[in-house]
């Protein structure tokens, strides 16, 4: 079972940038589509982007198309997650979690446990 340590949260102004990681453990990542979702306070889960094993597609949400982006290193293990122009309303615990498939209608599992992204105005 692969287990996801999310780092690389924490403070930012509104409109600038941070970039999340997502460590896996276990040999098979590689073969993993890998999802971002976020969850602010009294809201439900909300699904982020996706990217499929080897990179090659991804899908987001609207909400974030052309502001943020998700890629992979396959080599260390590790997912990112560039966020930019950031939006106090964002502001949320972020979490990855390793997908049945790349796209927003897939199932995902093996939650991290999440890192806080707290967007100031």
């Amino acid at each position: 079972q692969v287990q996801l340590v999310e780092s690389g949260g924490g403070l930012v102004q509104a409109g600038g940038s941070l970039r999340l990681s997502c460590a896996a453990s276990g040999r098979t990542f590689s073969s993993y589509a890998m999802g971002w979702f976020r969850q602010a306070p009294g809201k439900e889960r909300d699904f982020i982007a996706a990217i499929s094993w080897n990179g090659g597609s991804t899908d987001y949400a609207d909400y974030v198309r052309g502001r943020f982006n998700i890629s992979r290193d396959n080599a260390e293990n590790t997912v990112y997650l560039q966020m930019n122009s950031l939006d106090p309303e964002e502001t949320a615990v972020y979490y990855c979690a390793v997908g049945t498939g790349w796209s927003a209608d897939r199932d995902f599992y093996s939650w991290g446990q999440g890192t806080q992204v707290t967007v100031s105005s």
